[in-house]
């Protein structure tokens, strides 16, 4: 059964419930609350020897700061509303953790399986038409990514085709972000909503008052982890919190049912075995579960949703038994599910944070595009001398030689994906103690989502009251 609202009613409601604490105008909330600008298209697609009508939209959410920034889906449940919805968590999302974006989001109703790569490329091609010409894209404008169902492949076509139509537009790299490497893409990008999701993740094991609340020691390591979702954001979620928080990812849960080991799975194994066979089913050492539905349901420490919205409705969270529930999936938890799951003491670390990554390391892509630049070619070098000549002074002043492996890791100059990881993880731990920093202060709060749309509205307020419009 699912959820008997809407996943944009639902944002709505858990906006509300934490406008009430803010204090702030209604008039500045109502703004703050409505999308800004919504384009709706449907253009004509060659598909074979037939034309076919291509419904697709993009919805810029709030314009107090430029540009916008969200994602591109493709899928067969795009619609107005569902577009609407994360354009608006976007906007709360970038403000929570201090990307200068507005939130937008962008879809085309298609179901990608269904078309050639030749065929795909059009669709994307004349979407990206539709948007320069209502001026909808742009590195100032608006700036999408890729989203369920789409990559840095559509990603590329999207800057080539704005490329080839504002010739001469030195910036046009900013365009869209989540673009290959090698095609002025950034290091890191494809792994960073997953990374974030481990970021957080990690942040909430350490709290020790949290941990008592529901019976946990403190740390990742050992922690049963169950993910729904075995796509870009789940399987590195589930990769990075077993490679680097030893956790035991217990459970996957896909589409077309689930594998279980009470031991632990080998991710990396398992997504070789999916390549190969292009089902998780049937992973040697695991058992079958043939409806995921039934996976998100059993007994764990950490249930991960990284899969699409509304997975957990009124319906089913009274069988969920995970002790924490890691939203990495936009809206997971419909809005009548939660206070289900919060009588029942789970704690829920809410997507608006928790997947803001993507976002995150977007922001940085952004950045080296307008730069021209990429990170750490001025400094690298430099800080591998420094840090030569600092060994080689300890070597000196002790009579003690370091061995050859220790001097290499001690001198290393940073990467870009060093970089890119150190201002992700900076990102992460720093905006999560700023949401348990109101959740602490407010002791009419019981949730991190409530606390986390607080922080967030705290911060767009203060833009829009900045310019005047609001006393």
């Amino acid at each position: 059964m699912s959820s008997n609202i809407s996943f944009y009613e639902s944002v709505q409601r858990n906006f509300e419930k934490a406008a009430q604490y803010s204090g702030l105008p209604s008039g500045l909330l109502e703004q703050i609350k409505v999308c800004n600008a919504v384009y709706q298209m449907r253009f004509p697609v060659r598909i074979g020897e037939e034309f076919e009508v291509i419904e697709a939209y993009r919805v810029q959410h709030s314009h107090h700061r430029l540009p916008t920034k969200g994602g591109i889906r493709y899928d067969l449940g795009v619609n107005q509303d569902e577009v609407m919805a994360l354009a608006a968590l976007m906007t709360y999302k970038c403000a929570i953790v201090d990307v200068p974006f507005g939130g937008a989001k962008g879809g085309i109703r298609i179901n990608p399986k269904k078309y050639t790569e030749k065929q795909l490329e059009n669709i994307t091609r004349r979407y990206t038409a539709e948007l320069i010409r209502k001026n909808f894209i742009g590195p100032g404008i608006d700036v999408p990514a890729p989203d369920y169902g789409t990559g840095s492949k559509e990603m590329a076509w999207i800057v080539d085709t704005y490329a080839s139509m504002k010739h001469g537009d030195i910036d046009a790299a900013a365009c869209v972000t989540g673009k290959p490497v090698t095609q002025n893409g950034i290091t890191g990008r494809e792994e960073a909503t997953g990374r974030g999701v481990f970021y957080g993740l990690r942040e909430l094991l350490s709290i020790e008052d949290d941990m008592k609340k529901v019976g946990l020691t403190t740390g990742m390591a050992g922690k049963k982890i169950i993910v729904q979702g075995l796509g870009n954001v789940g399987s590195y979620s589930a990769k990075i919190c077993q490679e680097e928080g030893n956790a035991t990812i217990i459970c996957i849960a896909e589409w077309d049912g689930a594998v279980y080991n009470a031991d632990g799975l080998d991710i990396a194994a398992l997504i070789k075995h999916r390549n190969a066979t292009g089902s998780i089913k049937n992973f040697p050492g695991a058992t079958n579960i043939a409806d995921s539905k039934e996976a998100i349901e059993m007994e764990c420490d950490v249930l991960i949703p990284a899969a699409l919205e509304n997975q957990i409705t009124a319906e089913n969270a009274p069988r969920i038994k995970a002790k924490i529930i890691a939203e990495a999936a936009n809206g997971p938890v419909a809005f009548e599910a939660e206070e289900i799951l919060l009588k029942k003491g789970i704690i829920i670390l809410p997507d608006m944070y928790l997947n803001a990554g993507g976002v995150t390391v977007s922001y940085f892509e952004w950045l080296k595009n307008l730069s021209h630049m990429r990170f750490g070619r001025m400094e690298k070098r430099f800080d591998h001398n420094t840090y030569q000549n600092l060994v080689s002074l300890v070597e000196r002043m002790t009579g003690k030689t370091i061995g050859e492996s220790e001097k290499n890791f001690l001198t290393k100059g940073a990467d870009e994906i060093d970089l890119v990881r150190s201002g992700l993880e900076e990102t992460m731990v720093n905006s999560f103690h700023q949401i348990r920093e109101v959740y602490l202060s407010r002791p009419e709060i019981n949730d991190y989502r409530t606390a986390a749309f607080l922080c967030a509205l705290n911060k767009i307020s203060s833009d829009y009251l900045s310019l005047g419009i609001f006393p």
